[in-house]
């Protein structure tokens, strides 16, 4: 098949749409380069590095709108350390954990595996929909994802309630796709963690998690406790280290500083809201498309469940979707192709905080464009 070349007014001005790494913007870049020398290079035990750690603190509990009491904590490693991390620090006997995609069943694995735990809960959905929490006596941990990257699901924050849920019971949720992206209310979690390389545009290296008072104690009481704790997994080295505003090893400091500058221009343009209210405004695009089209469709049929961070549309069988993200890629539009264990004929579009609206509209006629010429 000859290439397909896109007329220029079909090209985004950013042809970035993966879910992660993610579009960093040219401002991030210069923050970057404005830390050279007084930060990069530098000590992160010092007044610099720590300074920076204690303002990206700040502005994560000004854009969350952290309850009384909860607290920002940051540790080396990405959302499989902190899974670890949770068995040993968080869950005190079992934990139950819906899955509807390959990251919150993870997990859940992680639970299954650790022989100090009794056999945890397992709700599993079909791909494209979602499992929701069953209260249960017994249970000291609730787990499921606030946005599924594999499949383009979105679950409520919604904290674990009823007659049937032990008092002291957390709600873990995992934001990593979810969190600067999309509104929630922090007080229906305990703890809401997640890796910086979606909404915050920065790169790998480091977790973040909002905790709260109940998370805290929890954590507390576990290290107290007869379990061995690695230290690089004990939590509660994570809550010592972060109120200093470092971390038990070298940070990375590129990450940080991208993930600054990304929480203050959502704060300065709006914060939580403003961020969602583009997110959605970018996904409801893609689905408005995809329902109006006669080839494609929303993967997630239910609409309340669609991500608005994460947009998967499949194809009809006569349109090989692999050949419409191999020439958007000819045309400087990258990472569009489907979750790969998902195996589905589809695309998957970011559409985190920083993509702009109107280059996802730009992205819609670029599909159109090549439909027909395929």
């Amino acid at each position: 098949m000859a290439a397909i070349e896109l007329p220029s007014s079909l090209i985004p001005a950013d042809g970035r749409f993966g879910c992660g790494p993610s579009k960093i913007r040219d401002e991030q870049l210069a923050f970057l380069s404005s830390l050279q020398p007084t930060v990069l290079g530098t000590s992160h035990r010092q007044a610099p590095v720590k300074d920076l750690v204690g303002s990206l603190r700040s502005g994560l509990a000004d854009l969350f709108r952290a309850p009384e009491g909860y607290e920002i904590l940051l540790a080396n490693g990405g959302a499989t350390s902190f899974w670890d991390s949770a068995v040993h620090s968080l869950i005190s006997r079992r934990s139950q954990h819906l899955t509807f995609g390959e990251f919150g069943a993870k997990f859940g694995i992680a639970a299954a595996a650790a022989p100090f735990l009794e056999e945890p809960v397992i709700r599993q959905a079909e791909p494209g929909s979602r499992s929701e929490i069953l209260p249960q006596a017994g249970i000291d941990l609730y787990a499921y994802p606030h946005n599924e990257t594999s499949t383009g699901v979105m679950a409520e924050v919604r904290r674990a309630a009823g007659p049937d849920v032990d008092p002291g019971a957390l709600t873990v949720v995992d934001a990593t796709s979810a969190a600067g992206g999309i509104e929630f209310d922090a007080a229906e979690t305990d703890v809401y963690y997640f890796s910086p390389q979606k909404n915050f545009a920065s790169d790998g290296g480091l977790w973040f998690a909002l905790v709260s008072p109940a998370a805290i104690e929890r954590i507390e009481r576990q290290t107290n406790g007869d379990r061995y704790i690695p230290e690089s997994l004990n939590l509660a080295g994570a809550l010592s280290n972060s109120r200093l505003n470092q971390t038990l090893n070298t940070p990375a400091l590129a990450t940080l500083a991208l993930m600054e500058e990304q929480v203050r221009w959502i704060n300065e343009n709006g914060g939580l809201s403003w961020a969602s209210a583009r997110t959605a405004e970018s996904s409801g695009v893609l689905y408005d498309w995809a329902e109006q089209s006669e080839v494609a469709t929303p993967f997630v049929t239910d609409p309340a469940h669609r991500s608005q961070v994460v947009a998967t549309i499949d194809f009809d069988d006569s349109i090989d979707a692999s050949a419409i993200s191999k020439a958007l890629r000819a045309n400087g539009i990258v990472d569009t192709e489907p979750y790969r264990k998902l195996g589905r004929n589809q695309l998957r579009i970011a559409t985190f905080t920083s993509i702009d609206p109107d280059d996802v509209r730009t992205l819609t006629g670029a599909i159109d464009y090549i439909l027909e010429r395929l």
